[in-house]
């Protein structure tokens, strides 16, 4: 027996990003660490300094994980304790045997799967009667008590006790004693689904927090919780809760009088008991996980593959009739297997619904992602976001109407212009010209905007704002802030945020609060909060002349946090998903999340038209069915997905700051880098790396953040060019794929399948090429030298600047006082050859030069940067084509290398308004 270990070095839990790995970690090294100590043990020799430091080091992870353990119920801190004993006592392969089948079951959780844990289950516990073989899925219940331990393992034992072999999953149950202990349990441990509140439960955590979370904590708790009544913790837990986790079931246990407590409490809770009516909640409890556990489209798709059937209609492969059959294609099923042809079909019937009109499996799965993202209707699409943006417009726009949009967004919005026949008044992100891309668009621009067009008289013409958010960079706005103040001056006001790299979002708390869906729920509240109604009226009479009724100037509309007139406002809010990108689902599955309060009587006709133009009447039942699966996993592990993405990827950042030769070669640009001062009110250049609570605070204050799972990485010290690198020394070399680069960037990107293993590989290739380009380096002749370092000062260099959205020609405007455009005339005018030409560069340069207005007849798009330089009728100016001179890429939509841009010959007059 060796000499009891000392509680040493009691290290605080780590932030919750980053305490899976920490967990896992130290079980990990805990398995190593009896391995040595087991090896080092020799028999009437005593301990050796060997075993001593091996000890130490043991002890330490130990401490670690009796901070964090007792917020999970498996393995728990009991399995810890009796570990603990095993080390104190040298019994070191009995220790092996208690950590073994834990670091196992880990693998379960990760995507490198180890196929021993199907061996033996770490979650069976001593008094667990759950088979080791047992494959359903299992989840964590929380209960909310402050009890003694006795208490707890009955309680423990009751909820045990209910569960049946029939039951579709299983769940183990865990106590916390406190209010704090179980925000914190819901923020470390993924794992949870369901929280029972027991009126017994404490304020403050046992232990205390590390600074991390106590700082958080304090940031979403009120100070006056201490003094609340015990009916009053009981609510404000709840509604904390829901607002880190909205997934969560909730439930209430109480002796008193539960019906006095149902009114308040019915939208906080699933349901409400009395301590005795245990099988009651255990049925709850699995009916809950059950909601979210449904996919009634993928369900029916399941069901029609397994159905006999005869094909007489369209689809040859459907069943898989051409294929399985076919001498000179079975390899196609080979490789995509039966179930994909026995799901493929064009029939509607039979449980399988129709996407146009959907009346079955597709509307009530379409009706759970609008639960899963906070909207108010969620509409599947087929043919991503690009489609789905199409829709939107062409739903809410006629011609005429004025659309404030980001010249950066993606091209499907200004094509989806065209077709809708608005005036396009574009607006221009803040330029990051060192790395020839765009911020996003200041609160600032837009605000002044809309001012103009108040001033000009046409006020009531503006009808939607469409900005990208996150920017493919990532780049955040501050949603509710822009909503707000938009609807502060324009109350009716339409935004459609393009959320195509954003789905993600909305299952993290802090990330949450920057989605669109969730922005516009919290001002539908803030509306109906009598004090925020107050200090809207105060506001609103300082801003307008009280003798005229008539707005004061409008540098105090600009310098002024606007409030809206809650009883004027109207919220229509839109949101547009690419799923595909950075959640779970088949290429070109996207979705519309709509919070429109006006939607049913001035836009459900329109849209239905608008989805019936865009949508095809063949849609693909497997992308349908991978958005349906792809809802069920965000919302039962989109949390712990999220949170790893974002640790993930600061990993990355951490390595490449810290390595020596890694910085010599690469940085990765920080908040500082990507949003400008005047921006931001928090001093953090990555507000993670500090901790969950100074990235709450970040993304509570700053007008931008920057999503921390975007990496862009600042590569001009190498010499090579985004687009060489990326290519050949990546992709080629390496087989690492990236989406983005500019002049002197690669934007890496970290998502919900992003593993350690792929973030460790990226990593050492990273070493691996500030290697090669140090060995190439001191291989060079001086001349050879001599012109890389001068393509690394090119790189480093500020290229000119990103040209602003110039103007529309002047026969395209509606006036001299606003900037939008006719954008659709312009397009259709290239339909007509003798009024469309070619010119090349130069001349067109020297025209430019000398005063001549020159218009754009198409867009033009190089990538990168990869947003329309030009569009139609836009009008060329100097700054536009010394930038297009400077750009080093090998693609550029809408230039003939041999004949030039094409132009406008023959610009016609101004349209009459009517």
């Amino acid at each position: 027996m060796t000499a009891p270990l000392a509680k040493i070095d009691a290290t605080p839990y780590a932030t919750p990003s980053s305490v899976w790995r920490l967990r896992t970690d130290a079980w990990e090294f805990l398995g190593y660490g009896s391995k040595q100590l087991t090896a080092l043990a020799t028999p009437g020799k005593g301990v050796t300094a060997a075993h001593q430091q091996m000890l130490v080091e043991v002890n330490r992870k130990l401490n670690v994980l009796e901070a964090i353990e007792p917020y999970w119920a498996v393995p728990g801190k009991s399995h810890l304790a009796t570990l603990r004993a095993r080390i104190e006592d040298g019994d070191y392969p009995a220790a092996l045997d208690l950590v073994e089948p834990v670091t196992r079951g880990f693998a379960r959780f990760r995507h490198e799967v180890d196929d021993r844990a199907t061996d033996l289950d770490p979650e069976a516990q001593p008094n667990d009667q759950t088979p080791m073989s047992d494959r359903r899925p299992r989840f964590e219940v929380l209960v909310v008590d402050d009890i003694s331990e006795t208490v707890r393992e009955e309680l423990v034992a009751e909820m045990a006790g209910q569960r049946r072999e029939s039951d579709a999953f299983t769940y183990q149950v865990n106590v916390v004693p406190s209010l704090e202990d179980a925000l914190i349990a819901v923020m470390l441990n993924p794992t949870i689904q369901a929280c029972i509140l027991r009126p017994g439960f404490a304020v403050s955590a046992r232990n205390r927090p590390g600074e991390d979370l106590r700082r958080y904590l304090d940031g979403i708790l009120d100070p006056g919780l201490p003094q609340f009544t015990p009916r009053a913790r009981i609510l404000s837990l709840a509604d904390t809760l829901k607002e880190l986790r909205p997934e969560l079931d909730l439930y209430l246990v109480a002796d008193v009088s539960i019906e006095e407590l149902a009114g308040s409490s019915n939208r906080r809770f699933n349901r409400l008991f009395r301590r005795e009516e245990s099988m009651e909640l255990h049925l709850s409890l699995l009916g809950g996980v059950a909601e979210r556990y449904k996919t009634p489209f993928f369900d029916a798709v399941q069901h029609h593959s397994r159905k006999p059937a005869a094909v007489f209609h369209a689809l040859p492969i459907s069943r898989g009739g051409s294929v399985v059959n076919s001498r000179w294609i079975k390899d196609m099923g080979e490789f995509y297997g039966l179930n994909l042809l026995h799901a493929e079909t064009s029939a509607t019937s039979g449980g399988l619904d129709s996407l146009l009109d959907p009346h079955g499996s597709i509307k009530r799965a379409q009706d759970l992602a609008a639960r899963a993202f906070g909207a108010r209707r969620s509409y599947f699409v087929t043919n991503g976001t690009s489609t789905a943006n199409k829709i939107v417009h062409q739903s809410i726009l006629a011609p005429g109407d004025v659309v404030i949009a980001d010249r950066n967004c993606h091209k499907s919005h200004h094509y989806a212009l065209v077709l809708a026949g608005a005036q396009v008044a574009y607006v221009d992100a803040y330029p990051l010209n060192e790395y020839a891309f765009y911020g996003a668009v200041p609160l600032k621009a837009l605000k002044s905007m809309l001012l103009d067009y108040r001033r000009a008289g046409r006020l009531d013409e503006v009808k939607m704002v469409t900005l990208t958010n996150c920017t493919f960079d990532g780049i955040v706005y501050d949603v509710e802030r822009v909503m707000e103040e938009c609807l502060a001056i324009k109350p009716d006001l339409v935004f459609l945020w393009d959320e195509a790299w954003f789905a993600f979002a909305g299952f993290h708390p802090i990330f949450r609060r920057r989605t669109a869906m969730a922005a516009a729920a919290r001002l539908q509240a803030n509306f109906k909060d009598p004090a925020y109604r107050a200090r809207a009226k105060a506001q609103r009479a300082a801003l307008f002349d009280p003798e005229t009724g008539e707005p004061v100037d409008d540098a105090a509309w600009l310098r002024t946090r606007l409030l809206p007139d809650p009883d004027a406002t109207r919220l229509r809010v839109y949101a547009t998903q690419s799923t595909h990108k950075t959640l779970t689902a088949l290429r070109q599955g996207s979705m519309i999340h709509v919070f429109d309060e006006d939607f049913s009587h001035l836009n459900e006709v329109t849209f239905n038209a608008a989805y019936m133009t865009h949508t095809s009447t063949s849609p693909n039942y497997q992308i349908l069915a991978s958005l349906d699966i792809g809802r069920r996993q965000a919302e039962l592990e989109g949390f712990e997905l999220v949170q790893r993405q974002a640790y993930l990827a600061l990993s990355v950042a951490q390595a490449v700051a810290r390595h020596p030769l890694l910085k010599k070669y690469f940085r990765v640009l920080s908040t500082f880098d990507l949003v400008p001062e005047e921006y931001r009110e928090t001093r953090r250049p990555m507000p993670l790396r500090d901790g969950i609570a100074a990235m709450d605070e970040a993304w509570r204050t700053d007008e931008f953040v920057v999503d921390p799972s975007r990496l862009t990485l600042h590569i001009g010290n190498t010499g090579v060019d985004g687009d060489t690198f990326k290519h050949k020394y990546l992709m080629d070399l390496h087989g690492i794929q990236v989406n983005k680069t500019s002049r002197n960037t690669v934007l890496f990107m970290t998502n919900i399948g992003t593993s350690r293993s792929a973030v460790a590989y990226l990593i050492d290739v990273l070493v691996k090429l500030a290697e090669h380009f140090e060995t190439e380096r001191a291989e060079m002749s001086p001349h050879a030298l001599a012109a890389r370092e001068a393509k690394a000062a090119r790189l480093l260099a500020t290229p000119p600047p990103l040209p602003d959205f110039s103007r529309f020609a002047d026969k395209y405007r509606s006036g001299a006082h606003t900037v939008d455009g006719d954008i659709r005339t312009a397009y259709f005018t290239t339909y007509k050859n003798d009024a469309c030409g070619y010119i090349m560069p130069k001349e067109l340069i020297d025209r430019v030069r000398a005063g001549e207005e020159i218009v754009s007849a198409g867009f033009v798009t190089p990538y990168p940067p990869g947003f329309p330089i030009l569009v139609p009728g836009q009008v060329f100016t100097k700054e536009i084509l010394s930038f297009m001179a400077a750009l080093d890429t090998r693609e550029i939509h809408g230039f003939d290398a041999e004949l030039g841009f094409r132009i406008i010959n023959d610009v016609p007059a101004p349209r009459e308004r009517g």
